[in-house]
C-alpha cells in the first residue's frame, strides 16, 4: 500500500476496472527498463536543472530529460512529480511529459529480474542472485558479503566509501537479492554490487524453503562401503552418516567448523582425515582456494575432555571472528573426548550462544548428562559396543562420507589408531592387513604411531597441521619426507622411552592382589624424567606393557603425582568411570576426577588427599573381576601384541 502527496492512496495491483482513474506507477529502486512501457504514467524525482528542461529518474537506473517545452513551472533538484514516457530516442535516451491529473491511483512496481545460479556465474555478465548472507567483512575499501544459493556461494562486493559499511542494515542470515558485473578477484568470481535487496515476506520465505530443500539435498553423503566388513561397527555407520550429513550442509551454509581433539595418536588419527576430507569439500563448494582456511579449524586438547580453559579459548575465538570477520559462530565437532559428564560446564557455557556441537567418541559416555547439550553423539557405547572401536576408526569413515576421495590417502589410519589406543578388537587383524596392502606393515605401523605421538607431545596446544600430515601422511605431497620424519622421530621417542625406563623401571613397587593380578606402582613426580618425552600417561604404559610382556598374567600399573594418576590394566575388568564415581563419593575432600575405558584412564584429586584416594583406589582394584577378553594374551598375535 502506498500513497502520494498529489492522489490518492492505491492498491500495489492493477485496477480490475472498479477505479477508473488513471494509473501512476511506483517503481522499485531496481527495477530496469524491461518495466517501463511507452505512454505509462511514473512517479519521478528531479535529479537535475538545464536551460532545456530537466532530468528526473524513475528508479536508480531509470533516468531522462522532460524538455523546457513541456513544464508548466520551475522546479528544483528533489522535487517529485509525475510523468510520462513520451519516447525512447534512436539514442536510448528517454523523453518524458509532465503528468498533470490530480485524481490518479498509484501501483507499484516490483522488479523481479531473472536470477543466475551461483554455479553459472561467469566473468563479464551482469547478473543477479538470490539467496541466504552467510558472511560480512568490512574492508578498507567495500564491504564483502558472502550470499550461498542453492548451487554455492559468491563474494559480493558493495562500495559507498573506503572503509564504511554498505548497507548497515542487512544482517547474517538474511535473505537477499544482489545484483551487479560478474568480476575475477583473486583467482574466483566477485560480484560488484549495483543492487542489493532485503527480500521479505512469501519472498524471503519461498527462498528459505527452497535453499533448505537444496541444502538437504546437496548435503546427502555419497554411499559408501566401509573399508572392511565388521559387524560390530555396522550399527554406527548411520549415526555417522548423519554427522557427515550434519557437516557437509554447515559447509554449504557458510559456517565455521572448529575441530577439537584429544592429543593422541587416536585423536590425531580422527581428526586429521576429518579435516582434509571437509578442506576437499569446501574447495569443491566454494570458487575461493582461501576458503577452507578460514573455515575449517584443528585444535588438540590435552585433557581427555572438553575443559572450561578450551572452552573459553574456542569462544573467544569465534567471538573475535564474528566480529572481525562477519563470520557466524562455528560448528564444534568434539573427536576421542566430549562425551562424559566432565564436559557438561563447558557445554553449558556454549548453550548461551548459537554454537551447534557433535561428539564423536569411543570412551564411556554419560548420555543422560551430555546429550541435551548435543546436537549429535556418535559413540560405540551407545550400540552396546565398547572402547575397542577407536574414534580413528569411526573417523576414517566419517571422512569418507564426507569427501569419498580422501579413501587412498587414509586407509592405513584405522590401524594406526587401533595400535596407538591398543585396540583388542578381532577387526584390528583387517586393518593392518588393509594398511599391509598400502605400504605399511605392523612395525612400521608401530613406529608411526610412535613418530606422531612424539609430535604430538611437543606441539602441546598447537595443531602442528603440517608436520602432523606429513608424519601421518594424509594429505601430503612427499612421500620421502614422510618415510624421513617417521625414521627420525620415532628413533627419538624410541631413545626417549629407553632413558625413562632405565629411570623408573628400579622404583617400581610391587604387590599381588587377592584377585591373583599383580599390582605395579610408581611415583612419577619422585622417579621419572619431568617436561619431558614422554609424558606420564605414556611413561605408565611403557612401564605397565613391560610387565604384561614379563608375567603373561593380568597386571594393574599405576603412575601417579601429586594430584593425577594414570591407571593402566590387562585382564582385569577395573570399569574406571565407576570407580571414579565412586571414589569422588567415598573420600570425602579428595576432589576426585577423570575417566577413561575399562582399562585405561587417569584421575585427578586433591593433593593432599592422594594417600586416601590412592589407598581406596587399591582397595577397589583388588575387588576388580578378573576377565580374560580384556587380557592382550586373548586377542591373536598381529592384531594385540602392541609395544606402544
Amino acid at each position: 500500500m502506498t500513497t502520494d502527496s498529489a492522489g490518492d492512496s492505491g492498491d500495489s495491483r492493477p485496477n480490475s476496472g472498479a477505479d477508473s482513474r488513471p494509473i501512476v506507477y511506483d517503481l522499485a529502486p531496481n527495477c530496469t527498463r524491461e518495466d517501463i512501457e511507452h505512454d505509462a504514467n511514473y512517479h519521478a524525482v528531479v535529479n537535475g536543472v538545464v536551460e532545456y528542461g530537466i532530468f528526473i529518474d524513475i528508479a536508480d537506473d531509470i533516468s531522462g530529460l522532460v524538455h523546457d517545452s513541456n513544464l508548466d513551472r520551475s522546479y528544483e533538484v528533489g522535487d517529485r512529480l509525475t510523468v510520462t514516457l513520451e519516447s525512447v530516442r534512436d539514442n536510448g535516451d528517454l523523453a518524458f511529459d509532465v503528468f498533470n491529473e490530480s485524481s490518479y491511483q498509484t501501483v507499484v512496481v516490483e522488479h523481479d529480474p531473472e536470477l543466475t545460479a551461483i554455479e553459472e556465474l561467469e566473468p563479464g555478465i551482469d547478473a543477479y542472485v538470490a539467496g541466504k548472507v552467510t558472511k560480512i567483512k568490512q574492508t578498507g575499501g567495500p564491504t564483502i558479503f558472502r550470499v550461498a544459493d542453492e548451487t554455492g556461494i559468491v563474494a559480493t562486493a558493495a562500495f559507498q566509501e573506503a572503509g564504511v559499511r554498505a548497507f548497515p542494515t542487512v544482517e547474517l542470515d538474511d535473505i537477499v537479492r544482489v545484483g551487479g558485473a560478474v568480476e575475477p578477484h583473486n583467482g574466483s568470481l566477485q560480484i560488484e554490487v549495483e543492487s542489493l535487496t532485503q527480500l521479505d515476506g512469501a519472498d524471503a520465505e519461498e527462498t528459505r524453503a527452497r535453499l533448505d530443500t537444496a541444502f538437504t539435498r546437496r548435503a546427502a553423503p555419497p554411499d559408501v562401503s566401509p573399508l572392511i566388513e565388521w559387524d560390530a561397527l555396522e550399527p554406527l555407520i548411520d549415526d555417522l552418516r548423519d554427522v557427515a550429513q550434519l557437516l557437509r550442509r554447515t559447509v554449504l551454509e557458510g559456517r565455521p567448523i572448529r575441530i577439537r581433539h584429544h592429543a593422541d595418536g587416536d585423536g590425531m588419527c580422527a581428526s586429521v582425515p576429518v579435516q582434509l576430507a571437509l578442506e576437499r569439500y569446501i574447495r569443491d563448494v566454494y570458487d575461493d582456494d582461501d576458503a577452507a582456511r578460514h573455515l575449517v579449524k584443528r585444535l588438540p586438547s590435552k585433557a581427555p575432555f572438553y575443559e572450561m580453559e578450551d572452552v573459553t579459548r574456542d569462544l573467544n575465538f569465534a567471538l573475535e571472528g564474528r566480529s572481525r570477520h562477519g563470520q557466524r559462530l562455528p560448528f564444534l565437532l568434539m573427536l576421542d573426548n566430549g562425551s562424559t559428564e566432565e564436559d557438561v560446564p563447558a557445554y553449558e557455557n556454549l548453550a548461551h550462544y548459537d554454537v551447534p556441537t557433535a561428539v564423536i567418541d569411543h570412551h564411556h559416555p554419560d548420555p543422560s548428562a551430555v546429550d541435551p547439550l548435543l546436537d549429535a553423539h556418535v559413540n560405540p557405547y551407545l550400540h552396546d559396543e565398547d572402547y575397542r572401536i577407536t574414534t580413528g576408526m569411526l573417523c576414517v569413515e566419517l571422512a569418507r562420507m564426507i569427501d569419498p576421495s580422501v579413501t587412498d590417502e587414509i586407509q592405513h589410519v584405522p590401524a594406526v589408531a587401533g595400535l596407538a589406543d591398543r585396540s583388542k578388537a578381532d577387526a584390528m587383524a583387517s586393518y593392518i592387513e588393509l594398511a599391509t596392502t598400502v605400504g605399511y606393515d605392523r612395525d612400521r605401523l608401530l613406529e608411526l604411531g610412535e613418530a606422531l605421538d612424539y609430535a604430538a607431545h611437543w606441539l602441546r596446544y598447537s595443531d602442528g597441521q603440517s608436520i602432523v600430515n606429513d608424519v601421518l601422511n594424509v594429505g601430503c605431497s612427499d612421500e620421502s619426507r614422510h618415510a624421513e620424519l617417521v625414521d627420525f622421530l620415532s628413533s627419538r621417542a624410541e631413545r626417549d622411552v629407553e632413558r625413562q625406563l632405565n629411570a623408573t623401571v628400579p622404583h617400581l613397587t610391587h604387590d599381588r592382589l587377592e584377585s591373583g593380578a599383580h599390582l605395579y606402582q610408581i611415583d612419577l613426580d619422585e622417579w621419572a624424567h619431568r617436561f619431558t618425552y614422554p609424558a606420564p600417561g605414556k611413561t605408565t604404559g611403557k612401564l605397565h606393557d613391560r610387565q604384561v610382556e614379563a608375567h603373561g598374567e593380568p597386571v594393574i600399573t599405576i603412575g601417579y603425582g601429586p594430584d593425577f594418576a594414570v591407571l593402566r590394566s590387562d585382564g582385569v575388568r577395573l570399569d574406571i568411570p565407576r570407580m571414579v564415581t565412586e571414589l569422588n563419593e567415598e573420600v570425602i575432600g579428595g576432589g576426585v576426577s577423570g575417566g577413561g575405558h575399562l582399562v585405561v584412564g587417569s584421575i585427578k584429586f586433591v593433593e593432599g588427599m592422594r594417600e586416601a584416594v590412592l589407598d581406596s583406589l587399591v582397595t577397589k582394584m583388588g575387588d576388580a573381576e578378573l576377565d580374560a577378553t580384556l587380557s592382550s594374551h586373548a586377542v591373536a598375535d598381529g592384531a594385540s601384541q602392541i609395544d606402544n
